[in-house]
């Protein structure tokens, strides 16, 4: 896969928001852990994974994400995660890197990738190997807004992913907006799926869609050797969950197959 060059920053706007890029007001790090493809018994991507500075959980850290200071926050995820996973040698791995992001943190797609580049440029991080995931708790009141943010990431050969898929408001109605390249099943419906038959059928269903829509499935979630075989099984060979591989605290932990 070819190395693309960061394009330079003076290329973008920039919004009065980007000036605050290092000027974040909380502190913490990033976790990392490995999707495997089960069927080449490589790992895909590793996500980062928001954590704080003395391993705190995620939440500790999102409880304090406001108004206020999100935007700092996403664009300083970003920049954490890209600048660490260089260093700690992601790219010579082959796997991407995936990197969680809010829709409503973004307030004009091209310029809130400044930070981005500014990162991906210093750290000598191939663009092409970054995948952005959708992550919102709530519904999203602008879909407009982020499919121009899913188009602007295209144009930089970003790819795109939706988070939990199946679990609150990430489900059809926002795959019928945008269609990303990846989709990543809710550990909701992939807990203990090999003794459910029903949510089987559901997410044959969803494999079926993505398939007609040229969208790659990701089954998140995976604990126990039966629920790894019961996802293969269906079709889906993409997969991330403690079966494989817990976060690494800035670590690039090498799963089990």
């Amino acid at each position: 896969m070819k190395n693309l060059k960061a394009s330079p920053p003076a290329l973008f706007p920039v919004c009065g928001a980007c000036h605050d890029e290092d000027q974040a007001d909380l502190i913490f790090t990033m976790a990392y852990q490995p999707i495997v493809d089960i069927k080449s018994k490589t790992i895909f991507a590793y996500e980062a994974l928001v954590r704080g500075p003395n391993n705190e959980t995620a939440d500790s850290i999102l409880s304090q994400v406001n108004d206020q200071n999100r935007y700092r926050f996403d664009q300083g995820c970003r920049t954490r995660a890209i600048e660490l996973a260089a260093r700690l040698g992601l790219p010579a791995t082959g796997a991407d890197l995936s990197i969680n992001f809010i829709p409503g943190a973004v307030y004009h797609p091209e310029a809130c990738l400044r930070a981005t580049f500014n990162a991906a440029d210093r750290s000598q991080f191939p663009l092409d190997r970054l995948v952005f995931e959708v992550t919102e708790g709530e519904r999203i009141s602008n879909p407009a807004h982020l499919v121009a943010i899913v188009e602007a990431y295209r144009r930089h050969s970003f790819r795109t992913a939706i988070d939990d898929f199946g679990a609150g408001y990430a489900g059809l109605n926002l795959l019928a907006k945008f269609q990303p390249d990846i989709i990543k099943i809710d550990m909701e419906l992939t807990r203990s799926i090999d003794t459910r038959p029903i949510t089987q059928t559901i997410v044959a269903a969803i494999l079926q869609v993505c398939r007609a829509l040229d969208i790659s499935v990701i089954a998140e979630g995976i604990e126990t050797e039966a629920e790894a075989k019961t996802v293969l099984d269906l079709g889906i060979h993409l997969l991330q969950g403690y079966l494989f591989a817990r976060p690494g605290f800035e670590t690039l932990p090498i799963p089990t197959f």
